[in-house]
């Protein structure tokens, strides 16, 4: 879980985003396609064709950092709106929100499926 500090948005690029891009590939996309400027302090978050994988862009003051995060079942949840490209600013409660949504959906998943992989410490 990341911890988004006051003040900071949550930009979530829509659509599918080539994940073989760096840091500086995903600078110019925040720039040319969500015309959003990349080193104001906010996060741009995208997500590629397999949901398994999601890239963070952020600018600390100091430099740009990414961070990736890939998860090995399911997939993150991403919005969807036709005929609109672009990104959609969350919230740092709308951001914890989705989050406890993503856990409570894998609890979820092992409940029906039994399958202590995804939530067990101690794989029952």
């Amino acid at each position: 879980m990341m911890f988004v500090p006051a003040g900071v948005k949550v930009h979530l690029a829509l659509g599918y985003t080539d994940m073989r891009k760096g840091m500086d590939g995903l600078a110019m996309l925040v720039q040319d396609t969500l015309k959003k400027d990349p080193f104001s302090g906010h996060l741009f978050a995208f997500r590629g064709k397999k949901a398994s994988i999601l890239k963070v862009l952020f600018w600390d003051g100091n430099g740009l950092c990414l961070f990736t995060k890939r998860i090995d079942q399911g997939g993150f949840v991403w919005p969807v709106m036709a005929g609109y490209n672009g990104s959609i600013t969350l919230t740092p409660g709308a951001a914890r929100d989705a989050d406890r949504r993503h856990r409570l959906a894998r609890a979820r998943a092992h409940l029906e499926t039994g399958d202590c992989r995804m939530i067990c410490k101690n794989r029952c």
